[in-house]
């Protein structure tokens, strides 16, 4: 499989995570204060929860329903009640666009 377009550049809006489905895996899209984008998985592994309806502060972002906060850079929680990472996926910049590969991620 190959990157797909999820958004572009100037659709996301900073520390407002975003959700995304290419081929139909959900995966929050972040741009954090430094202008760096970030993709991770939408589902917090401590319940059904999504992501994107989180809140982002520094290099988290934090489930709204048990306050598990989970990295952007290695997807693991940093806190209880979740333990398991959630993972996360290489952002290719394309002019305007944003592209994820749903089948890649990074190795942390």
């Amino acid at each position: 499989m190959s990157a797909e377009r999820v958004c572009g550049v100037d659709e996301l809006e900073t520390d407002t995570p975003l959700r995304v489905e290419p081929s139909g895996v959900p995966i929050t899209v972040i741009k954090d204060a430094d202008g760096v984008i970030h993709a991770i998985g939408d589902t917090c592994t401590h319940g059904d929860i999504s992501l994107s309806e989180g809140f982002v502060e520094g290099d988290t972002v934090e489930c709204w329903a048990h306050g598990s906060a989970f990295s952007l850079l290695t997807g693991k929680p940093q806190n209880l009640p979740a333990f398991e990472p959630v993972p996360v996926y290489v952002v290719e910049i394309d002019g305007d666009d944003v592209l994820i590969d749903p089948t890649v991620t990074k190795e942390v």
